[in-house]
């Protein structure tokens, strides 16, 4: 992309009711841009980013054998009536039509799943299987205060498992739990991410989250020195000692929940009677499973860990492009490396604007491309183009010839 031709620009400072660092760089980087509390566009850059980690998460889900589909966000009231939600159920989004007619904006949507596999399942040959889907959910969120770390609308993969047995959904939450890991791991947030025991298990005394630490995170976690199992703040009351390998010790850190998981075996079933044949020809009751991870938390939760007081410093994995090709006065050399980038499949924003230097620089770090490529008068006296990591202070000349092969 010719970044002359980008309708967005970046802004030298951040609105003055941001006070998170993602919200920050993300505007003034032109990745994301604020609608209202707890409301963003996804700008150009900032949907690059979002689809990056959409494929990472669906990648990972399709190879253990989720299939994908898309429900509605606007649910009946019906639905959510069955289940107790309705009413009991403070953030969700109550909307009514012109007859009067009342329907619930999806904060979730085992309100729907469970009606849709009761279509379809009859048999427990029918099981196990999961389903999910990438969608925005809406809840009432009263603190929008924390950039997309907590929104108001935001995307959410949901993945929802259906087994026969406890046994299955057992080994399916454990097959879950690594998966999530390689997710984290891919998007770069490897080593910064503990599985933690939490409240909320609908019939286990645990659910539990995934917890990113991190300074700027809203959480309190606990995390064993013996063997890194974490313990979230509301739960630590009542926990002596690691649930895990029974260690004293632990080291307390603020941290930001990228994804959660629960066992919900019969809570959303059993209101809508989703029941199949079983071995024997009798009716048995479903249970199930839900799995969550926010897009937009995990990419705020990136910036949030990767970044330093110019800007953002993306990981490879999740960048808009893989490099930033800045021309300094030499446009025809650029067009060419940059063409042949194209043709090589190499990602590249380039810079072609008329502007100077030390904008362009101070831009590409605000940006935070994994790789700077610089085309100057200085550089191809040098014998090529200066290419320089974002997260490293020096860069090197690079012969023209072996550009493709130093960025592969």
């Amino acid at each position: 992309m010719r970044q002359s031709k980008l309708f967005t620009k970046t802004q030298k400072e951040a609105p003055k009711d941001e006070v998170s660092i993602n919200a920050q760089l993300l505007i003034r980087a032109g990745f994301i841009d604020k609608l209202m509390a707890g409301v963003y566009t996804l700008l150009p850059l900032g949907l690059r980013v979002m689809k990056k980690i959409e494929n990472i998460i669906r990648e990972e889900i399709n190879a253990m054998g989720g299939q994908e589909i898309f429900m509605p966000s606007l649910q009946p009231k019906e639905n959510w009536q069955k289940t107790g939600r309705w009413d009991a159920m403070d953030d969700l989004y109550k909307v009514k039509d012109s007859s009067d007619r009342e329907f619930a904006l999806g904060p979730t949507h085992e309100e729907v799943v469970v009606p849709l596999v009761k279509r379809f399942a009859q048999s427990y040959k029918d099981l196990p299987f999961a389903t999910y889907q990438f969608q925005n959910k809406f809840r009432m969120e009263l603190r929008s205060k924390s950039g997309i770390l907590r929104g108001r609308e935001f995307m959410m993969k949901d993945l929802y498992s259906f087994h026969l047995t406890e046994e299955d959904l057992n080994e399916y939450y454990e097959k879950s739990q690594k998966v999530y890991f390689k997710i984290f791991e891919r998007a770069g947030l490897g080593g910064k991410t503990y599985l933690t025991f939490a409240l909320g298990g609908t019939f286990s005394k645990y659910s539990h989250e995934f917890q990113t630490v991190t300074p700027a995170g809203e959480d309190t976690i606990y995390i064993c020195k013996n063997c890194s199992q974490a313990i979230n703040k509301e739960i630590k009351g009542d926990v002596a000692v690691c649930p895990n390998c029974k260690g004293e010790d632990f080291n307390e850190e603020k941290a930001i929940e990228v994804g959660n998981i629960f066992k919900l075996m019969n809570k959303y079933t059993k209101p809508f009677n989703l029941t199949v044949k079983n071995q024997e020809g009798k009716e048995q009751e479903v249970i199930m499973g839900c799995y969550g991870i926010g897009l937009g938390r995990l990419m705020g939760t990136v910036v949030e860990v990767h970044h330093d007081d110019k800007g953002i410093i993306w990981p490879e994995s999740v960048a808009p492009f893989q490099i930033h090709l800045l021309s300094l006065k030499q446009d025809e050399k650029a067009n060419e490396i940059y063409e042949s980038l194209a043709a090589k499949g190499i990602e590249a924003l380039y810079d072609d604007r008329d502007q100077a230097a030390g904008e362009k620089f101070a831009e590409a770090d605000l940006i935070g491309i994994p790789y700077r490529v610089v085309v100057s008068e200085k550089s191809l006296k040098a014998g090529g183009v200066e290419v320089k990591k974002r997260n490293e202070e020096k860069g090197e000349i690079v012969e023209i010839k072996d550009l493709i092969g130093k960025l592969k």
